[in-house]
């Protein structure tokens, strides 16, 4: 059944009420179905990192990045390990903290070391700990400067000029070098994916030490708005593949590629409901007001993201009315929580159709970076997930309560 049924959905709010995350299992094992070309998926879980779904994943054979402590425990949770020496677990991240290198230690978890000051703690700690290096490569991309994780104005990876260091501190420790690692953003044009593959080559032959793999990085985008095109996955597997082989014929043995897509594999497998309350004219704006807000959904306030949204009547049997132009925002106190603005925070004026109190609004393709950058703000408690799988509908996050959030302060 469609995601976006108009009968699944109100039968959801009613049962489980709004905000309510929505997620479909089958769009998701379709994503990763795209992606057996690469020898390694392994989900950056910070999009989407629900326990549930990430041991959906595991049983597809996805294995997993973590960027935090916390995400080191949800991955362990859902039956991730590196007991019996498949890397199932990476942590990639700019920083390490005493507890996460005495549980990457502990769990024999490679380390995607994005500073010198990385490679020097887990060496010190442990010599001879398995790594990955992340190289900034002096240029980035992203639908956002906020999501361009390469250049001079990111702060992630090792500077390009300045990888001898790194490299003199994984031969003084004696760090197992697995492969390097390059994400420098989201989106895809094909002309600067070619000139990052071609990059990751050259890195490689300027590598002394011999390495297994290398990483093509995530950031892969999906379709939010109709205009949006769909990724060639054959076209940026064959780019990074010619790359492979280029890095192959100089090492002499085969490297392993791995891909690490978070976006990809559930944003379009996720909506978020929520219910109309009010509605108003505030001079040339016809503002909606829902029960959600940027607490529940920040893209569209923190990067001007656009989440395409449906009027779905209460009453199945609402005769058809003409859309007007409508800005529809949140409930929190705070002027920026509008979900229809613009990266600049204009105000973006959507055709829906006229509401009442107690219709339903959906966001489309929010599974990812959705639920995962949900905050308490306003004192407003998490909302709840659901899994859709076929006819079957499991709750897999139950609503949190208010007392919940008091719990912390006594």
């Amino acid at each position: 059944m469609n995601l976006y049924d108009p009968q699944r959905l109100r039968e959801l709010a009613r049962e489980f009420q709004t905000p309510l995350w929505c997620y479909d299992a089958s769009v998701i094992r379709g994503r990763v179905e795209q992606l057996r070309s690469f020898d390694t998926v392994r989900y950056a879980q910070k999009a989407n990192a629900n326990t549930h779904l990430l041991r959906l994943l595991k049983d597809l054979g996805v294995w997993v990045d973590a960027v935090s402590l916390g995400e080191i425990e949800r991955a362990v949770r859902a039956g991730y390990s590196n007991a019996d020496g498949e890397a199932q677990i990476v942590y990639t991240s700019d920083v390490l903290d005493e507890a996460t290198i005495a549980r990457v230690i502990e769990l024999n978890i490679p380390v995607n070391a994005g500073s010198p000051q990385m490679l020097e703690q887990i060496g010190r700690a442990n010599p001879g700990h398995p790594i990955w290096l992340r190289i900034n490569p002096g240029f980035g991309h992203g639908h956002s400067r906020k999501t361009n994780t390469g250049g001079e104005h990111s702060k992630h990876g090792n500077w390009h000029e300045n990888l001898s260091h790194c490299y003199a501190l994984i031969e003084k420790y004696k760090l197992r070098l697995i492969g390097l690692h390059m994400h420098i953003g989201s989106g895809v044009d094909y002309e600067h994916l070619q000139r990052v593959a071609t990059t990751m080559v050259e890195q490689v032959l300027r590598c002394p030490f011999d390495i297994e793999a290398i990483s093509a990085g995530g950031g892969l985008p999906v379709v939010y708005r109709e205009s949006d095109r769909e990724i060639d996955l054959g076209q940026y597997f064959a780019i990074w593949d010619q790359a492979r082989k280029r890095i192959e014929a100089h090492l002499r043995h085969p490297v392993s590629l791995e891909l690490e897509p978070g976006r990809l594999l559930v944003a379009e497998a996720g909506c978020l409901i929520t219910q109309v309350r009010a509605s108003k004219d505030v001079g040339r704006n016809h503002f909606v007001l829902v029960n959600a807000g940027f607490n529940d959904l920040l893209r569209p306030a923190m990067y001007g993201a656009y989440h395409q949204a449906t009027v779905i009547p209460q009453d199945a049997h609402t005769p058809p009315r003409q859309p007007r132009p409508t800005v529809v925002a949140g409930a929190l106190c705070e002027a920026g929580d509008v979900f229809t603005q613009s990266a600049d925070g204009q105000l973006e004026q959507r055709l829906l159709l006229p509401v009442e109190v107690d219709d339903l609004i959906v966001f489309h393709a929010c599974g990812a970076y959705g639920s995962s950058m949900s905050s308490n703000y306003n004192s407003r408690p998490l909302a709840a997930e659901v899994l859709l799988d076929g006819d079957r509908v499991r709750l897999i996050r139950r609503r949190q309560t208010i007392e919940e959030l008091l719990q912390l302060e006594e």
